[in-house]
């Protein structure tokens, strides 16, 4: 079994990224910004509006983070195909800048035995290079088929986040667009699952799929409008596990409830009405 559960706690080699306006404006726009609510969202698509200045979309710490994944490397041997993304947390400390520099390290902080395969969590802190205070935090869990089984900690496990049994409280629809896996993928990730045909084959889907991250993001951007009055600075923490691929050009629905002061349980549809995303949860400033 090639699969190291000793390796919690291993740390990966630090990571340098900077971003500017360009990088800002191209992962509003893959993640759908612009289409709709084009006035609450020119903050987010340009940088010479006379009637607001460009921000950041919080979400946009999952690309911004990148680096922390080099801690897999401690975990031992396993085929790339056969992983696949499970669950994906953040947590600001700051507003993002519009320009800057992260360093990032991340550590394995978690390995559970499933026995179909493994999990494995990876806790990243990207700090802000220019005053060494850390800017937010990325946890995210991979799931590793058929490299489970050798008796380990199976983790944690049943439902978190459960919707209440009553209408959500918030609701918001988006349309992707049918390339939209094409203008995402302009962000970091080149995964060829998402706009190679052959590859996406080969992977049992009739056509490339959309990143997880993508629906990651559609999802964070409709929570921040609908509970944080568009304000990324009342934006704290996002959670959700991924729980069915989506194609490009399905729309997206975000259903949200309110469980206390600053606090909103989520999920996502598709378009044919299946959960994309769930478990989630927003953790936010009440207005």
């Amino acid at each position: 079994m090639p699969i190291n559960p000793d390796a919690v706690g291993a740390t990966g080699a630090p990571f340098r990224h900077a971003w500017d306006e360009r990088d800002v404006i191209l992962y509003a726009l893959g993640v759908g910004a612009g289409a709709d609510d084009p006035l609450q969202e020119l903050q987010f698509t340009t940088e010479n509006s006379q009637d607001t200045e460009l921000a950041v979309l919080p979400t946009m710490a999952v690309v911004l983070g990148v680096g922390g994944a080099s801690a897999f490397g401690s975990i031992g041997t396993f085929n790339p195909a056969m992983l696949v993304h499970g669950e994906q947390a953040i947590t600001l400390h700051g507003t993002i800048p519009v320009k800057g520099e992260v360093e990032t390290v991340g550590t394995i902080t978690g390995i559970y035995d499933k026995g179909k395969g493994a999990v494995i969590e990876v806790t990243s802190t990207s700090t802000d290079v220019a005053t060494g205070q850390p800017l937010f935090t990325n946890v995210m869990s991979a799931f590793i088929r058929g490299e489970g089984g050798w008796g380990g900690d199976r983790g944690p496990s049943g439902p978190k986040n459960e919707a209440p049994e009553r209408e959500p409280d918030h609701t918001r629809t988006y349309a992707t667009r049918t390339d939209q896996a094409l203008l995402y993928r302009l962000s970091g990730d080149r995964n060829p699952l998402h706009s190679d045909p052959a590859f996406a084959a080969f992977g049992g889907f009739d056509r490339p799929i959309l990143h997880g991250l993508c629906t990651y993001g559609f999802s964070g951007r409709a929570l921040l409008h609908l509970l944080c009055g568009s304000d990324p600075s009342r934006f704290v923490a996002m959670e959700g596990r991924f729980s069915s691929p989506v194609l490009p050009g399905e729309e997206l629905t975000v259903e949200a409830w309110e469980t206390g002061e600053g606090e909103a349980v989520f999920r996502t549809r598709g378009g044919d009405g299946r959960v994309v995303l769930d478990a989630g949860k927003l953790t936010y400033v009440a207005g």
